[in-house]
C-alpha cells in the first residue's frame, strides 16, 4: 500500500508526492540515486562538484532516462564554468538548482526565468533572509548534526531562528541535519517547516552506489561515532571518526597543507583540469570572503579523501563524510522502502498526534 502524499508549499513547488530531499553527496548522489529518489516520490539531487561538465551532462541523461519525475542538481556557484552548466540545465530543463554558497542575484533570475526552482543551502537565518531578497524559491536549513561542511548550531535551534527571521510569509524552508524517519518529518513540520532533506540515510541506501563493506561500516557507529574536523579541508566537516581522521586531526598544518596539494594535484589530473582553472576557482572563493588562502589549498583534500573512502572503499586513505545520524541507521533500505516507511510513520505520528 503506497502512503498518501503530504501536500506542503514545497511538494508544490517542485511537483513531488513527499516533502522528502536527498541531499546532493559528492561521489555518492549519481544518476542510480538521484533517479531512486525521485521514482519513489522524494526529489532526487545529482552532485555535480565531483564531475567535470561531460560528466555532469551524461549524469543528466542517464537520470533522464531512469525516471520521469522531477530531480535537481546541485552546483558550486563559485566554480569558474558555473554559467556553463547552469545553460545546460536551462536546456535540459531540470526543475531544480541547488547550491551549497548561493549564486549571485543575476544567476538566480536566469535560472528562474527559465522555470528553475533556485533552492540554496543555508547555516544561519540572517543568509535565509539575503538569498530570499535575492529570488531564491526556497532553502534548506542545514544543522551542526548534518555530515560534510557544517555549522557549530544544533537542528533545534537552527530552524525556528530561520523561520523568526523570515516570517510567516516567507519562503518555504526544508530543515536537514539530524532527520531520518517520520518522527522527525513531523517534528520539521511542526516547527513551521516545509519537509526534510536527508544525506547519510540516503546513502545507506541500496540504490547507493557507495560500496557495501563500507556501507557496513557506517551501520556499525554510533552516536557518537562521528567528529567535526577542521584538519580535512580547513573548514568545520563531520565526518567517520576514523584511524585517518585521528592521524589528520593530531598532525600539524604543514603536513595538512602538503597532503592537500598533493590531492588539489592528483584531482586535477583526474577532472582534466588546468592549474589557471583551480586558481581561479581559489580567487574565487577568495573573494567571497569565506575562506582564507590555506583553507582554500585545503579544499584540494576533500573530493579525493571522498572518492577514496567513498568510491574505492579505501577508508584507510579516505575519509566518511557522515552525519550524528549514523547512530541510528540499521539497515539499508531501497529509497522507495525507506520513503515508504517515513511516510506511514508520519501519518501515524500526525494521528496520534490528534488524540491530543
Amino acid at each position: 500500500m503506497t502512503a498518501a502524499p503530504i501536500a506542503t508549499r514545497f511538494t508544490e513547488l517542485v511537483g513531488v508526492d513527499y516533502p522528502i530531499v536527498q541531499t546532493g553527496m559528492g561521489w555518492v548522489s549519481g544518476p542510480s540515486l538521484t533517479s531512486a529518489t525521485s521514482n519513489a516520490g522524494g526529489l532526487g539531487i545529482l552532485a555535480s562538484a565531483t564531475m567535470t561538465y561531460p560528466e555532469l551532462e551524461a549524469a543528466i541523461a542517464k537520470t533522464k532516462s531512469l525516471t520521469s519525475k522531477p530531480f535537481g542538481v546541485n552546483l558550486r556557484a563559485d566554480a569558474t564554468d558555473a554559467p556553463e552548466r547552469i545553460d545546460l540545465l536551462i536546456r535540459e530543463k531540470v526543475k531544480v538548482a541547488s547550491f551549497a554558497l548561493a549564486p549571485k542575484p543575476d544567476l538566480i533570475a536566469k535560472l528562474k526565468d527559465h522555470g528553475i526552482v533556485v533552492i540554496p543551502s543555508i547555516g544561519a537565518a540572517k543568509h535565509a533572509v539575503k538569498v530570499a531578497s535575492w529570488g531564491a524559491d526556497a532553502v534548506i536549513v542545514q544543522g551542526g548534526e548534518g555530515g560534510g561542511h557544517t555549522g557549530p548550531v544544533a537542528t533545534t535551534l537552527l530552524l525556528p531562528s530561520v523561520l523568526d527571521a523570515l516570517g510567516p510569509d516567507g519562503i518555504p524552508v526544508v530543515a536537514a541535519g539530524g532527520f531520518f524517519d517520520g518522527r522527525g518529518l513531523v517534528a520539521a513540520l511542526s516547527y513551521g517547516a516545509e519537509g526534510v532533506a536527508m544525506g547519510t540515510r540516503f546513502l545507506l541506501t541500496s540504490d547507493s552506489a557507495v560500496p557495501d563493506a563500507v556501507k557496513a561500516q557506517y551501520l556499525e557507529r554510533g552516536l557518537g561515532d562521528t567528529v567535526v574536523s577542521t584538519k580535512v579541508d580547513g573548514m568545520p566537516h563531520r565526518v567517520l571518526r576514523t584511524e585517518l581522521v585521528d592521524k589528520l586531526e593530531s598532525g600539524n598544518g604543514a603536513t595538512a597543507l602538503a597532503a592537500a596539494a598533493k590531492n588539489a594535484n592528483r584531482f586535477k589530473r583526474m577532472t582534466g583540469m588546468k592549474w589557471s582553472t583551480m586558481l581561479k576557482d581559489g580567487r574565487t572563493m577568495r573573494k567571497s570572503g569565506e575562506r582564507t588562502w590555506q583553507q582554500v589549498i585545503m579544499a584540494g583534500n576533500t573530493p579525493m579523501l571522498l572518492r577514496a573512502g567513498l568510491v574505492e572503499g579505501n577508508t584507510e586513505a579516505g575519509i566518511l563524510a557522515s552525519g550524528q545520524v549514523v547512530g541510528m541507521i540499521n539497515d539499508l533500505p531501497s529509497c522507495d522502502e525507506l520513503i515508504q516507511q517515513i511516510m506511514t510513520q508520519a501519518r501515524d505520528r500526525l494521528d496520534q498526534l490528534g488524540k491530543f
